[in-house]
């Protein structure tokens, strides 16, 4: 994918969803057709086969895929109300987007740009429904038809508590569509579904390292709608969902539903109301269901705390010792809000698109400090300080790859991702290894990590930055999506002007593509010796090179006719045009020479960025990922040959570019 930009307005909530079905026809056209058809639809980019099941095994048991009105008499989209007792996991491993759904249903505003209620199975129906994700900064209209997976006419992926109830089925068949399949949902981050369902900003907290006024910032981050996850970290993938002794599952999603301060015998207890997406197996330690702790406390605040209790996988316990035994938080905010402040502020996101390209852009992390310069870099302007300081910016950014999920049935799967900020130099082109050698970055990731999005909230003086996202390995491809969230001006103008901290449009280094091509000398005296001499005396290659071979011929038949731009137009090559040519295939020469150390007659595709801008030509990113897909090896070289025509080819190219311009 070629690296591209691109600036988006503010925020991603507001935009309509674009139509994925591959027809090009939205769900409303879809249905209209099917009633005026008097048919039920069927999927054709999703179909009810074993390969919308799985990509890497065959189906284990015999799958019958049924409608909702084949399984019960009277099935209903939502019934009463879409709450979190309506999602019980199948068979399939994706605890992670559970938890996710069950924070969604205390999000009404966000649950119903995912869940749109124009649909119905006594209304209109036609076997067709859609739901609305978020994908890449953009809202996604996916169509599914109502078939499901079933086994003895029951179903064994997600389902409700309620038989006839079937939103959250379909909810899980339209993102397997999304991604693929339903294998691809095997395993993942809470936080990743939390982000398609509201385009929100995600953050990581770990728990045994966590500011001490964890607890208030997660009460503030649900008073505000934010959604919640966590989970116990594993050691080993024997670990996975292994049931402990006091009730918890490692390697398991849960959803963060409620928190609570009650006093109990005189002293104020934090509380925190947990749900597994098993619908099944709790916490049985302090304040569990029908401990001894509850009868301590007040009966009215007991009714009021209790009231939605049930025997459904959802429990109370101490925040002290959730702590204690869970390892992560993951939180999900609708705006990039800072959850440890009181004030709401006005932010802008920018967002932009790239590429790690093997053998040109994939640098990998800066321990590669060979490579680690030629990853994209992104330019960024921070004017005007906070409101609440003088001297520092706030800034969220988040990077995403994109994909992966979809990814896996070709054998990928999430790389190992992060970024750094650099103080960024005067000039406006990319930024050389040396650089990077001898300055320390600004601000970066916390860690490298193999998850979708890696996202940090910095503070910086207001100046100019560069930004580096690199996956952990060199030669690793991905595509990314990199947003910055940044404060605005904000308030009324008529009474004052919060000046902000605000993110200027961001520029990518070394986009610039042109030539500066220097002029040919004449001055050496051997030329009066080539003219004099006979034909057979003349040597295209110096002496010194290794590389002469059979390739004299190529440069003859091949590289003379496309270097020289002829007058006369007779295919003849006269002494002047030789002259010029041959010098500068003597800089070409050398050029090579001086990036071939070892002398194996290769040179690192990596340096060709380098190599062509001392040959006065200079190649954007996108220029010079196709440049490494075409001429370089599988060890990420390129051989004198081909760097010989790829060098030829471009001068030609930017000389037929100034000749049309003139």
């Amino acid at each position: 994918m070629p690296l591209q930009s691109m600036l988006s307005g503010r925020g991603s909530g507001s935009s309509k969803a674009e139509n994925t079905q591959s027809d090009g026809k939205s769900f409303e056209q879809l249905r209209q057709e099917c009633l005026q058809k008097g048919i039920l639809f069927e999927d054709p980019d999703f179909p009810a086969t074993d390969s919308s099941l799985y990509f890497s095994q065959s189906v284990p048991v015999a799958i019958e895929w049924k409608r909702p009105t084949e399984i019960c008499s009277n099935p209903k989209f939502i019934l009463d109300d879409a709450d979190r007792t309506d999602i019980c996991q199948g068979q399939l491993g994706d605890c992670w987007l559970l938890a996710a759904i069950a924070s969604l249903t205390l999000k009404k505003d966000a649950l119903t740009r995912v869940l749109p209620h124009d649909q119905e199975f006594d209304h209109r129906y036609a076997g067709i429904f859609h739901f609305q994700f978020w994908q890449h900064n953009k809202w996604l209209d996916i169509v599914v038809d109502d078939r499901l997976p079933t086994v003895r006419n029951k179903l064994i992926m997600l389902h409700s508590a309620s038989n006839n109830e079937f939103w959250s089925a379909l909810l899980e068949k339209a993102y397997a569509k999304l991604h693929g399949s339903y294998e691809s949902l095997k395993g993942g981050s809470t936080l990743e579904a939390m982000e398609d369902f509201t385009g929100g900003v995600g953050e990581l907290y770990e728990t045994k390292k966590s500011p001490d006024n964890l607890f208030s910032i997660m009460k503030k981050a649900l008073d505000r709608g934010s959604m919640m996850g966590c989970s116990i970290d594993i050691t080993s993938s024997a670990e996975s969902e292994a049931k402990l002794n006091n009730g918890l599952v490692k390697g398991h999603a849960y959803s963060i539903t409620g928190l609570e301060e009650v006093n109990y015998r005189g002293r104020t207890v934090q509380l925190i109301r947990i749900r597994n997406p098993w619908g099944q197996v709790e916490w049985n330690g302090p304040w569990s269901d029908n401990s001894r702790e509850w009868s301590y406390i007040d009966a009215a605040e007991k009714r009021r705390i209790l009231q939605n209790s049930t025997e459904d996988g959802e429990f109370w316990m101490e925040f002290d010792d959730f702590k204690a035994n869970y390892d992560r938080v993951e939180l999900c905010n609708m705006t990039p809000d800072a959850l440890t402040e009181n004030t709401k502020r006005h932010w802008e996101v920018n967002t932009f698109e790239g590429s790690w390209i093997r053998g040109s852009t994939a640098g990998g992390c800066r321990n590669f400090i060979d490579t680690f310069w030629t990853n994209p870099q992104f330019k960024l302007r921070l004017e005007d300080a906070d409101d609440d300081d003088d001297d520092v910016c706030s800034v969220v950014i988040a990077l995403m790859q994109k994909n992966r999920r979809k990814l896996r049935k070709e054998g990928l799967d999430m790389e190992t991702i992060g970024f750094a900020v650099y103080e960024a130099p005067e000039s406006e082109e990319q930024a050389s290894k040396d650089f990077f050698r001898y300055h320390a970055s600004k601000a970066r990731s916390r860690t490298y990590i193999n998850t979708r999005e890696v996202s940090e909230r910095f503070t910086l003086p207001p100046g100019e930055y560069l930004l580096v996202p690199t996956t952990f390995q060199p030669h690793h491809e991905a595509d990314f999506l990199v947003r910055m969230f940044s404060e605005k001006k904000a308030g009324n103008i008529a009474k004052y002007l919060l000046h902000s901290c605000e993110l200027l449009p961001h520029r990518e280094m070394g986009s610039t593509v042109d030539a500066d091509l220097p002029e040919v000398s004449h001055s050496s005296g051997h030329w009066e010796r080539f003219s004099s001499a006979g034909t057979d005396e003349v040597c295209l290659l110096p002496a010194s090179s290794t590389h002469c071979s059979v390739f004299v011929f190529t440069i003859l038949v091949h590289m003379l006719p496309l270097t020289i731009n002829q007058v006369d137009n007779t295919g003849m090559l006269e002494f002047q045009e030789f002259k010029v040519f041959w010098e500068k295939m003597k800089k070409w020469i050398m050029l090579f020479l001086s990036f071939d150390t070892d002398r194996s007659g290769k040179m690192s595709s990596y340096e060709l960025r380098i190599a062509l801008k001392a040959a006065g030509m200079q190649l954007n990113n996108s220029l010079l990922q196709l440049i490494g897909l075409r001429f370089a090896d599988a060890n990420y070289d390129i051989d004198f040959d081909d760097y010989l025509t790829c060098i030829v080819r471009l001068e030609n190219m930017f000389s037929t570019l100034k000749l049309k311009d003139a």
